[in-house]
């Protein structure tokens, strides 16, 4: 076979070049401590690494996506926590105001104080988070979820959107609670039923909220007793209001004695005047404003004497057992979005070991064995300088030299 100088020359400089970039591939290698850089490095390596990079750009957004979730629940949860220890903090001016020793001055001071604390409660139903949005607003976080749209009177503005985020794979957590349901859907009453006296008695009687000793019994009726004193006996009629009908006639009247109406039970301390009267409805849904609204009210009217005192005390006593319910409600939210806290934060915990996952597998797939990798590179610039003297050598081969 004869072999031209061409040929040679062009076997020569392939080889060489062969080698160098067996040496630079190397170089590469080592100075990213990767050990797959082009999928034709390792093809199947270099597949398992797409899948797991793109699982691990997943879990990276599900991270961002709990982060956030718990930020907005830690916002919820603050505003939360100012609301109930502002209806506490009415309940104790409550106990204030019932009081006997005080004058009615001292009674328009404190209702002054609940004014003060009606407009922050409003405050606090519009807070925003860190962007700006209504918290309690639902899915209309740009519009102000609570006004006052008569004197007392607060409208709600937002919906009962509830706002989800996808933390992992397999769980959404809900980031929002509607206003309306935590501050205006508060049951009165005992949340069966309430009682109250009406606004024109004369007397100095006083209900208490009552409770259920039947349920069986239960109606949705409305019902009033109406007293009367003949002789100074007192005695009261049940007239169902419902049906338009005297269910009881002619019942004597005893002081904190048991009065009882379709299961439902309750008594009336003091002495009702002729022509008392006093309702018992099914509960009905109130808010926390109108409640304040109507402890500053009675607070501002409370007068001096027998009569003035009996009213002032039903007001305080309604608009306290309506604050325990509202206190309820608040906690029982609470509660809900602390599980809801507690669920992202094991989720976070989840993310961050799955991320480490990714990054070990990531790591085991495409790092670089350096031991190796430098015994390969020592080899290969054994290689280009074996192939650099042998072309050294052989370019010198020629037949005039022989000649």
């Amino acid at each position: 076979m004869r072999l031209s100088s061409t040929t040679i020359f062009d076997h020569g400089v392939a080889t060489m070049l062969a080698r160098q970039q067996e040496v630079v591939k190397t170089q590469g290698h080592i100075s990213t401590g990767r050990r797959v850089l082009t999928p034709s490095d390792d093809p199947v390596a270099a597949s398992q690494m797409l899948d797991v990079s793109e699982a691990k750009g997943v879990n990276k957004q599900y991270a961002e996506n709990a982060a956030a979730v718990k930020a907005r629940l830690g916002q919820q949860e603050a505003s939360l926590s100012a609301i109930t220890r502002l209806i506490q903090d009415v309940r104790t001016l409550v106990v204030q105001s019932g009081s006997g020793a005080l004058t009615p001055g001292d009674l328009k001071s404190i209702a002054e104080d609940v004014n003060g604390r009606y407009a922050e409660l409003i405050g606090l139903a519009n807070a925003t988070d860190g962007s700006g949005e209504f918290i309690f607003a639902g899915f209309r976080t740009g519009t102000k979820p609570f006004a006052e749209t008569a004197p007392g009177v607060v409208a709600y503005f937002g919906d009962e959107g509830k706002r989800e985020v996808a933390v992992s794979t397999s769980r959404v957590i809900s980031i929002n609670d509607s206003g309306a349901d935590i501050l205006q859907r508060i049951k009165n009453g005992n949340g069966t039923f309430a009682t109250a006296a009406a606004s024109g008695n004369a007397g100095t009687g006083v209900v208490s909220p009552g409770s259920v000793v039947d349920s069986t019994a239960l109606t949705d009726h409305n019902y009033s007793l109406n007293f009367s004193v003949v002789g100074g006996v007192t005695t009261y009629d049940v007239v169902d209001n419902t049906t338009s009908t005297t269910v009881v006639a002619n019942a004597p009247f005893i002081s904190e004695g048991p009065i009882t109406i379709a299961g439902m039970q309750f008594s009336i301390e003091g002495e009702p005047a002729d022509g008392d009267s006093f309702t018992v409805e099914p509960s009905s849904n109130v808010s926390v404003f109108s409640t304040l609204d109507k402890l500053r009210t009675a607070l501002r009217n409370a007068g001096e004497g027998n009569v003035a005192n009996a009213d002032l005390t039903n007001a305080l006593n309604t608009v306290n057992t309506n604050l325990q319910n509202a206190l309820d409600r608040v906690l029982a939210v609470t509660a809900s979005l602390g599980t809801r806290l507690r669920e992202t934060d094991a989720v976070i915990s989840i993310n961050e070991d799955l991320d480490l996952s990714y990054e070990s597998r990531l790591s085991e797939l495409g790092d670089l064995d350096y031991a190796r990798a430098i015994s390969d590179l020592t080899f290969q610039q054994m290689h280009l300088e074996a192939a650099q003297k042998s072309f050294v050598r052989i370019s010198e081969l020629s037949l005039f030299r022989v000649l």
